[in-house]
């Protein structure tokens, strides 16, 4: 008899489980990108920290390297392969303008915008040759295809998920872009950075300087890194380290002066192949450095 009511309870237990399928929660989790001002665009950290966006020059679109699930160099901690075209940092700005846009509705909803809304974010002008790049741009984050980890967390998918262009008069002519749902891991307890974009803006046309304003603006508290750490970091193409040092000093010296144009002073010193880098955490990298003390 109390086997017969052991077994009745066991497949009662088994019908609720199969009528209502577990839901596995996770901590901080954030259903859509964190609000922010228009002075800065929240960039997660695994990707400030990585080669992903490098700063290699790339003669002409049709020019780049296509990718084969490639291990992208990234700091300690984070695992990241990528298939796609080769990226760089003007794929990191309109990627940035995305997110920008996409902050009004939760992650997976889509995204309508036009290209001159894009094209305004991005501080260029609406001209034909900008909106031909624009589109290719679009269209080769959407046929990226990225796989982290970092900590407890993962994601496997595009940077775009899906995009559909609406016709019409110039003026316009739609975006419809959609983000992975999914995305939201790489926002996880605060892993992002508030990226401020007139610093990036400033540093147009130098994109080893832009790299380096992310990277260190993503620590609360810089940290010494060796040169040959930073050159495969920021995956440079040059060929010596002796010369990526060069382009390191005169980066770094285009980035003091933009970031003390903004308020946010910055300085370095190289000790040997050592860099050290000091810079002015913004209000919540603040507090965050306190509730360490």
């Amino acid at each position: 008899m109390l086997l017969a009511d052991a077994m009745a309870r066991l497949e009662e237990s088994r019908k609720r489980s199969v009528a209502r399928p577990k839901v596995v929660e996770v901590n901080d989790e954030v259903a859509s990108i964190p609000k922010f001002s228009e002075t800065v665009r929240p960039i997660p950290n695994v990707i400030l920290r990585s080669a992903l966006f490098g700063v290699g020059p790339i003669k002409k679109s049709g020019d780049r390297t296509y990718l084969e699930r490639v291990k992208v160099y990234s700091l300690g901690g984070i695992s990241m392969f990528y298939t796609g075209a080769l990226l760089n940092q003007g794929d990191l700005n309109v990627w940035g303008a995305v997110l920008h846009q996409a902050q009004e509705q939760e992650l997976g909803e889509e995204c309508k915008v036009t290209a001159y809304r894009l094209l305004k974010l991005l501080g260029k002008t609406d001209s034909g040759k900008n909106r031909r790049d624009l589109d290719a741009c679009i269209s080769r984050l959407k046929a990226t295809a990225l796989q982290i980890e970092v900590g407890e967390y993962s994601y496997e998918g595009s940077l775009i998920h899906e995009v559909y262009r609406g016709q019409g008069e110039r003026s316009k002519r739609m975006y419809v872009i959609r983000l992975n749902s999914r995305l939201h891991v790489l926002f996880n307890g605060k892993q992002h950075t508030n990226v401020n974009w007139s610093v990036r803006q400033a540093l147009q046309g130098k994109p080893l300087a832009q790299w380096l304003h992310g990277f260190y603006s993503s620590h609360a508290k810089s940290y010494d890194y060796k040169v040959e750490t930073l050159h495969q970091l920021c995956g440079s193409s040059a060929k010596s380290l002796s010369d990526f040092k060069k382009d390191l000093r005169r980066s770094l010296e285009f980035l003091v002066g933009a970031s003390a144009a903004e308020g946010r002073p910055l300085s370095y010193v190289f000790k040997g192949n050592l860099v050290q880098v000091t810079t002015t955490p913004s209000a919540s990298q603040q507090r965050h450095l306190a509730k360490k003390r």
